[in-house]
């Protein structure tokens, strides 16, 4: 199955290597990902890989990319934090139609990880799965999982930054 995903990271002090950095991505087997780089010392990696699961095609660039650039750090895996128009893009509905679902189903529809004034943001795996789960709407297997897979590369990147002590605290008080 086709995987389609993004990997962005922050590039370490350039290394003085002749060889470029495309040039060493492709050597380590990234040679199906678009790369990109906007700001100064970043790096935005769009894949389209072949595997049998979005686990192994993750995996496996996470990996390739450690090896061309060590000391890249990753920044996000995406697809993963949406807002609603980009959820209505996956889904195929307008943004409208996305929005009144919120607002109609509030107990139910999957709360935000970050809600603002201007505008929210939430996991697509979370939106993506409560849409399938209502049955009206065709999710592409291939994206629910990458979106699954994304999720959970994210929060283990940010949840590596909590002291043991305050992680074993703060599952306390949520649970």
């Amino acid at each position: 199955m086709e995987y389609v995903f993004t990997l962005k990271y922050q590039l370490p002090a350039p290394d003085g290597e002749q060889v470029s950095l495309a040039q060493r991505l492709a050597s380590a087997g990234c040679a199906d990902a678009r790369v990109s780089a906007g700001l100064r010392g970043r790096l935005m990696l769009k894949f389209s890989r072949e595997a049998t699961q979005a686990d192994a095609a993750l995996m496996s660039a996470l990996e390739q990319v450690r090896r061309a650039v060590p000391g890249a750090r990753l920044i996000e895996a995406g697809p993963d934090l949406v807002g609603l128009t980009d959820v209505a893009g996956v889904v195929g509905v307008s943004r409208q139609n996305m929005r009144k679902l919120m607002l109609t189903h509030p107990s139910t529809f999957p709360a935000p990880m970050h809600e603002g004034n201007s505008s929210s943001v939430w996991h697509l795996v979370d939106v993506l799965g409560w849409m399938k789960a209502r049955g009206s709407y065709r999710i592409e297997a291939s994206v629910l999982e990458v979106a699954a897979v994304t999720k959970s590369i994210n929060l283990m990147r940010e949840g590596r930054h909590l002291e043991a002590g305050r992680r074993e605290e703060l599952q306390r008080l949520m649970a």
